[in-house]
């Protein structure tokens, strides 16, 4: 997959506008986790450098359309300009905004894109409409939001069209590490999947299947699997619809010999709480009247020695509800046995990021952490990614 790359467009004394992925939690004001932020930082210095000036469009959240105080970019703006050690004008205003006298090392930073309505519209002329505003502020577009890349949106996919463009720095690396784990991975290569629902992962899977070595489920999702299998789960989460499909990957994951790891035992607790108390039960025998919030010791250690036998390793979603430290230690065992791996280990952006550093892990453990896990695993499913197909 190849995109325009960085030095090859000319910026100086150009204003650029830039793409970037601010999408950080924010509680009560206050950013919870600036992974995001950080990952954006050497394209725009490496744009000041070079002398441009700089208009940041970014989005936060789902406002779909509305102005909604809580989705604002304001605090996002304060940080960055903490971080950047330059100074960031923050606009509330999107279209209009006041950036025809900006000079070259100006940073500008434009509210909350989805607070239009037409950045997200399916109709195309709502987003070219937009797009067509984005582009009369710059002389070059910049995409470097690898968390938005999957959505074929005005400021990730219409803008392109529009004006000189390139691929920033993050996005390069990110669609690099990609390419890495789809292109000839380096044997054994293990995929480790989490997170709630299965429905989000099922064509990860699938598509998936015949190119690991090893894949171990755990999360919420796995309960599907162990239904499937004619376990009692209990109160845990399932989804009962898609138990047929996934009887064929378990059926199709055995005939490829595709090593599948389930977990054996699981924390499971009678109600979703902080305060609930967990027990360790085996897999086949939950209680009726308990969930599964985690998976079991035994599973996480099973889990972490598979991880460190691979040279290659994705993993994406928590192994269990880690903001509760009841049922954190098996995405903390998940996590360790990622920093051990003698080769490419990528932990697959989203809840996933924000786990390993809530669980106090630095980045810099790990061989790539991603910014954007929807893109990443629509990516690894073999879609289309319409925000990097623009960048060619």
């Amino acid at each position: 997959m190849n995109v325009v790359s960085l030095e090859s467009l000319d910026v100086k004394g150009k204003k650029v506008l830039l793409r970037c992925d601010l999408n950080v939690p924010i509680k009560e004001g206050v950013i919870k986790d600036d992974g995001r932020i950080r990952a954006s930082l050497p394209t725009i210095k490496y744009l000041l450098g070079q002398g441009a000036a700089v208009i940041i469009t970014a989005h936060l959240g789902r406002p779909k359309g509305e102005r909604k105080p809580e989705f604002s970019l304001a605090p996002v703006a304060k940080r960055l300009e903490e971080l950047l050690g330059n100074r960031v004008t923050f606009s509330p205003e999107i279209i209009g905004a006041d950036v025809s006298n900006i000079q070259s090392g100006d940073v500008v930073l434009l509210e909350n894109i989805r607070f239009e309505a037409a950045e997200t519209s399916k109709d195309e002329a709502e987003r070219l409409t937009l797009a067509n505003v984005l582009a009369s502020y710059a002389d070059v577009f910049v995409s470097d939001g690898f968390g938005a890349v999957h959505r074929k949106h005005a400021s990730v996919f219409d803008v392109a069209a529009l004006l000189p463009h390139a691929a920033g720095y993050l996005v390069e690396a990110e669609v690099e590490v990609l390419t890495k784990l789809t292109d000839n991975p380096v044997r054994p290569y293990g995929v480790v999947l989490g997170g709630a629902k299965v429905s989000d992962k099922i064509g990860v899977i699938s598509n998936l299947l015949d190119k690991v070595n090893v894949l171990a489920i755990g999360g919420g999702m796995l309960f599907t699997f162990l239904a499937a299998q004619g376990h009692e789960i209990g109160k845990s989460l399932v989804e009962v619809d898609l138990i047929p499909t996934v009887k064929e990957l378990l059926e199709r994951a055995e005939k490829l010999g595709v090593k599948l790891l389930l977990p054996s035992d699981i924390v499971v607790a009678p109600e979703f709480s902080i305060d609930a108390t967990p027990t360790i039960v085996n897999a086949d025998a939950i209680p009726a009247d308990q969930m599964g919030l985690d998976i079991g010791p035994i599973s996480a250690q099973a889990f972490a020695q598979a991880i460190r036998e691979c040279h290659t390793v994705f993993w994406n979603g928590p192994m269990g509800v880690f903001e509760f430290p009841n049922f954190a230690h098996g995405t903390k065992v998940v996590a360790q046995a990622l920093t051990q791996v003698e080769g490419l280990s990528v932990v697959g952006g989203g809840d996933s990021a924000a786990a390993v550093r809530a669980l106090g892990f630095a980045d810099s453990d790990f061989g790539y952490i991603s910014t954007g896990g929807g893109a990443s695993l629509e990516y690894l499913e073999g879609k289309e990614l319409p925000g990097i197909s623009a960048l060619a």
